[in-house]
């Protein structure tokens, strides 16, 4: 092991990973950048802690728990190179410190989803496919909770008109699903859908969401279409859990459904195991994270205790 050809490394281990199902998206793109890191500085020899931490350093971000986070994604694979090379030196969990307990996601209110949704109705060019597309894309990110690369994903073959069904292939753990629509969402969906192909002639490039001058959106061309709005809007972290993210269009739509459910005194324990199944999540305890300290059932809770308390005073001592 004089000689480490660390992309190879890399790849050998993403391949074995996905076909166990995982996707591993984001893991990918540091452990690309390890490898690149390594060759650079011309490291040989098995990885050692030295190595990993001097790349997770190497980052711009203001955060200063960043580094530690970086370290977390690549010990998975770190673990995994001893099982071939037993000199592999394993970094400590906390070695460059505690990584921050999660933020509170944000839940979008109605008057921030429809400045957003006004906001990306003026992007360039006015009045052309792709301020139409941002708007529709970003609806339906909100009324289905999709994952952002399921929505980018989508072809024309998987959406389903005529039924009102999403096909999503092969998203998360390998795993596909049909995503029942809102007829309101399946017919901006229709008139999206008829726009698109009346002003593309360029051929079509079989997915769904598309610009003029793109064939497809990727989900890091929609982030830095999200971030330009963000900062028209001047949203920020002050006043909030956290900034803004898109990834919050999913817990927004999650906590909503949840709170309609309790408004309709719904059975939520029966309906939570058909929303973790909608959302495509592996098991159920997936979906009470997206729910965890969320103010608006925070509030749904405490009513709940208030009301169980004036039937049963025993239960508040």
């Amino acid at each position: 092991m004089t000689h480490p050809n660390f992309m190879g490394w890399v790849e050998e281990y993403l391949t074995f990973r996905r076909n166990l199902g995982f996707d591993l998206e984001t893991p990918a793109w540091y452990l690309r950048s390890l490898a690149r890191y390594a060759e650079q500085v011309g490291h040989r020899g098995p990885i050692t802690v030295d190595l990993a931490t001097r790349w997770a350093l190497t980052n711009r971000s203001k955060d200063p728990a960043h580094a530690a986070r970086r370290l977390k994604l690549i010990r998975p694979f770190i673990q995994h190179r001893t099982l071939i090379d037993p000199d592999t030196e394993i970094p400590s969990s906390d070695l460059l410190g505690r990584i921050p307990r999660r933020k509170q996601p944000h839940i979008y209110s109605d008057a921030e989803i429809a400045a957003m949704l006004e906001q990306a109705s003026r992007m360039l060019p006015r009045g052309g496919l792709s301020p139409k597309t941002y708007v529709t894309f970003f609806s339906l990110l909100i009324s289905t909770g999709l994952r952002l690369s399921e929505a980018c994903h989508l072809t024309c073959g998987d959406v389903d008109l005529d039924r009102g069904l999403l096909m999503i292939r092969g998203s998360k753990y390998r795993k596909s699903r049909w995503v029942p629509l809102h007829p309101s969402t399946t017919l901006a969906l229709t008139h999206y859908a008829a726009y698109r192909d009346a002003v593309v002639h360029d051929g079509h490039s079989g997915f769904f969401f598309r610009t003029k001058r793109v064939s497809r959106l990727t989900p890091a061309a929609v982030k830095r279409a999200f971030a330009r709005i963000r900062h028209r809007l001047g949203w920020s972290a002050q006043g909030r859990a956290r900034r803004p993210r898109l990834h919050d269009c999913r817990h927004t739509f999650t906590v909503r459904r949840l709170v309609r459910w309790y408004d309709e005194g719904a059975d939520v324990g029966q309906k939570i195991l058909a929303l973790s199944t909608y959302l495509g999540h592996a098991k159920v305890t997936d979906t009470y994270w997206y729910l965890t300290g969320v103010p608006e059932l925070m509030a749904i809770a405490s009513q709940r205790f208030e009301r169980l308390a004036q039937q049963h005073p025993e239960v508040a001592l």
